[in-house]
């Protein structure tokens, strides 16, 4: 975060500048997993990108409370979202039928 902007970078493995994406919020925790990265925020999103171009794969999610904490299940079926107040939102991944 420089002068109220933040932005999220990646380089290769070698250390080679590759691409950056300029956040609107101020994440809070970030979990790399498989060809994602899932994003929570002070502002209470839940993002989901792309590992490689940093895109957004869906919309954030609204979670109404800031993000404190995120991880994801070892099948990659669920996301454990921890809230400010102390709650644990768990969200479901993959197409509706499969959640």
């Amino acid at each position: 975060s420089i002068q109220d902007k933040n932005a999220l970078h990646l380089y290769s493995v070698n250390g080679k500048y590759l691409c950056s994406e300029t956040l609107k919020e101020e994440v809070s925790d970030i979990c790399v997993t498989g060809e994602y990265i899932v994003m929570g925020s002070l502002q209470g999103f839940l993002s989901i990108r792309d590992l490689y171009s940093l895109s957004l794969s869906i919309s954030p999610l609204a979670m109404r409370l800031p993000i404190h904490c995120i991880s994801v299940t070892k099948e990659y079926s669920h996301i454990l979202v921890g809230l400010e107040d102390g709650k644990l939102i768990i969200v479901g991944v993959g197409k509706p039928a499969e959640v």
